[in-house]
């Protein structure tokens, strides 16, 4: 009865006091079954599709005007996928797919699974700075992140990217303005918008990586293409949109 509540009724707003994203490219063929079929995959070269992994230190989530001191502070990782979406206006929005989320706190998964699709659990987080380095983990969820922690502008590409250059690289850093849900019991899909200012990636030196959730996809090839960081960023999210996908048209339209 209440499961509208799930479709973003009103604006959010937080701050994010860091976001470390690790962009991974897959050939497109492995990706295509993890998202609905009103998406499409957002590729490099018509052969790379991405899977970022993000996390992101959030303070003060909130509903849009209210006092940040009735905000919730929480840690997020999130895998998410670059799709796009051509909408009943015929625009083609470029965004994200969520495929899994999981927070250090109980209470941003309770609401977290009032107001959204995204399905959240909780897990436990690890943060570490040593030196020039910090090491993110978690062993419930199985992964561990070893970065540099300082700033390198002659930072090369991950070995192996698909990517000529890093300009090229920050198309595909996330966050995306659009993120989608799609509901399949009635063909709609729930539109997103986030909205961010002065949204600057730096280049992140990555050591080392491991996930489990990925490796538990068992792709055949797959290649850190890109990494990211920004700090002290205000973000908010307008309320959700709903559109009617009409699967004739936009089948044609591929």
């Amino acid at each position: 009865m209440l499961s509208f509540l799930k479709n973003h009724p009103f604006g959010v707003e937080a701050f994010f006091k860091s976001s470390r994203v690790l962009t991974f490219a897959i050939p497109k063929e492995q990706i295509q079954h993890l998202i609905p079929e009103c998406l499409h995959l957002d590729t490099f070269n018509n052969k790379w599709a991405f899977i970022a992994v993000a996390m992101v230190q959030t303070q003060n989530l909130r509903p849009k005007g209210i006092p940040p001191i009735f905000g919730s502070d929480f840690f997020l990782i999130g895998y998410r996928v670059f799709v796009r979406f051509k909408n009943n206006a015929g625009k083609n929005l470029r965004g994200l797919y969520i495929l899994k989320s999981e927070t250090d706190k109980k209470k941003m998964k309770f609401f977290g699974n009032i107001f959204t699709h995204y399905n959240y659990t909780t897990t436990d987080i690890s943060q570490v700075k040593q030196g020039s380095t910090i090491e993110i983990s978690s062993i419930k969820s199985g992964f561990k992140i070893l970065v540099e922690n300082t700033r390198n502008d002659n930072l090369l590409l991950p070995g192996g990217s698909p990517f000529p250059d890093w300009k090229a690289a920050r198309r595909f850093a996330g966050p995306l303005p659009f993120t989608f849900s799609y509901m399949p019991d009635s063909n709609k899909v729930l539109i997103i918008e986030g909205v961010r200012e002065n949204w600057t990636p730096t280049p992140l030196k990555v050591l080392s990586y491991n996930f489990s959730f990925l490796d538990k996809m068992k792709f055949t090839e797959i290649k850190l293409a890109n990494a990211f960081t920004i700090e002290n960023i205000p973000y908010h999210w307008k309320k959700g949109k709903i559109e009617q996908w009409k699967k004739e048209e936009n089948s044609r339209a591929l």
